[in-house]
């Protein structure tokens, strides 16, 4: 039986980049794997996290959050803020360690179109058991659980606890 090539694998690093078209790249905050994401989250970058929400709701995404929006859904009002790890020299504080995620590493001037192909594989990659087992556990780590039962008063439908 073949085994499927893990995704950092399948996408090389780019190199570093402060150009326009890089630095754009980097105020949306790139997402990890499951596994990176675990990584972040045990080393102690759980309160830096939001989680984004597929369109359908079906599944989430643990990603570095937008500034002014840690430990929250990533609500769109926050966008323009950026991703909170980019810093104001242009360079991202995740570069060159184990915690810089996937999709990160991936984007780069240099590379039209393998973007959205990372992305779409990171997509599915969440859109897993382990996927939402991680959320939850975050979920639980950080209290975003209790917030939201605080919020709506109940535990919304789709969030495991």
């Amino acid at each position: 039986m073949k085994r499927k090539p893990k995704l950092a694998d399948k996408y090389a690093p780019s190199p570093p980049c402060t150009c326009e078209v890089c630095v754009g790249y980097c105020a949306r905050p790139g997402w990890w794997t499951v596994k990176e994401a675990a990584a972040a989250l045990e080393a102690g970058y759980a309160s830096r996290m939001m989680v984004e929400l597929a369109p359908d709701r079906t599944f989430g995404v643990l990603a570095p959050a937008f500034r002014g929006n840690e430990v929250n859904f990533a609500l769109s009002r926050h966008a323009p803020a950026g991703c909170g790890f980019l810093l104001a020299t242009r360079r991202c504080e995740l570069h060159g360690t184990p915690f810089q995620p996937l999709e990160c590493r991936v984007c780069h001037h240099d590379r039209p179109g393998l973007g959205p192909q990372c992305h779409a594989d990171i997509e599915r990659d969440w859109n897993s058991h382990a996927g939402r087992a991680l959320i939850a556990r975050w979920a639980r780590l950080t209290g975003f659980l209790d917030a939201l039962e605080l919020s709506y008063g109940r535990r919304p439908a789709g969030i495991a606890g």
